[in-house]
């Protein structure tokens, strides 16, 4: 079997743009350069233009609504340059990445009206306006919020519905992220109300076409295994879904890292490797 192109659909988080990451955009391209990946999709978090949202990290840096604002306006205009500045190197499709907080809908809106990006990938990290794949009393009050863990899960996947049915992102990003900071996740799965909402989430990808990200940064946090989890990956593959590595780097040290994992994993289970590249402006508004 011929060595996969190295590719990655969610990525790109660098120190200049994001508190929880590290080092230079510029240097964080140079290492995909380095690597030899083919194409590459910058996906930096967008901006919330709610003081309720800023991440603890951001305003420990001291970062406002306003900085943050004008900061992503300095990411997108970097992001272009240096996909200008290395076209003869690798592609660069120049993105960000969603939330699912209140009031979502409309900032993605002007943001998409307002940068025009390549493509997005749809993530939620938010239920019922907690995070969940951050500090464990924040997920401990969005299980509150839900009324228990397994009707958080459900939660989870209708807003990640929600936001699939409302801009069709090109790429859904990691998929069953509500794990993260549950260790009995894989009893989940079995739950009826979640399993048939996971199904009914990838039936959905799968007609409107979107990507899977191949989310191999779980491996990072500890997790035997990427998102999607193996049974929501085996019904991925086996409906026809296609399945795209995401390193989600946060720095130089994390491009690429664990990609390795994330395409044993898929091959395993039966997916393949010709990955297939996001289309340009495929999102709704």
């Amino acid at each position: 079997m011929s060595t996969p192109a190295k590719v990655s659909v969610h990525g790109g988080h660098s120190g200049a743009f994001c508190s929880h990451a590290a080092d230079r955009l510029e240097d964080v391209v140079a290492r995909y350069v380095e690597l030899g990946f083919e194409w590459i999709c910058l996906t930096e978090h967008m901006p919330t233009e709610n003081g309720r949202f800023v991440p603890r990290e951001e305003l420990q840096d001291g970062h406002d609504v306003a900085a943050i604002q004008d900061r992503f306006e300095r990411y997108f205009a970097e992001a272009r340059r240096l996909a200008e500045l290395h076209r003869n190197d690798i592609e660069i499709l120049v993105g960000f990445e969603t939330e699912a907080y209140t009031g979502y809908r409309a900032e993605v809106r002007r943001l998409i009206a307002r940068f025009d990006p390549d493509m997005i990938v749809g993530s939620v990290h938010h239920v019922h306006d907690w995070l969940i794949d951050g500090p464990r009393e924040d997920y401990r009050r969005a299980v509150e919020a839900s009324g228990g863990i397994d009707a958080l899960y459900c939660d989870y996947f209708d807003a990640q519905l929600e936001l699939i049915e409302t801009f069709r992102p090109a790429v859904v990003g990691h998929f069953d992220l509500i794990r993260l900071n549950d260790p009995d996740y894989r009893e989940r799965w079995t739950v009826p109300s979640i399993r048939d909402r996971a199904l009914r989430n990838l039936e959905r990808i799968r007609e409107l076409g979107l990507i899977l990200d191949l989310n191999v940064r779980a491996f990072a946090k500890g997790s035997p295994e990427p998102y999607p989890a193996a049974p929501w990956l085996k019904a991925a593959i086996d409906a026809g879904i296609a399945i795209v590595p995401g390193d989600d780097s946060h720095g130089v040290a994390s491009v690429g890292r664990h990609l390795d994992d994330g395409v044993r994993a898929l091959v395993a289970a039966g997916g393949a490797t010709n990955w297939t590249k996001p289309g340009s402006r495929t999102h709704t508004v």
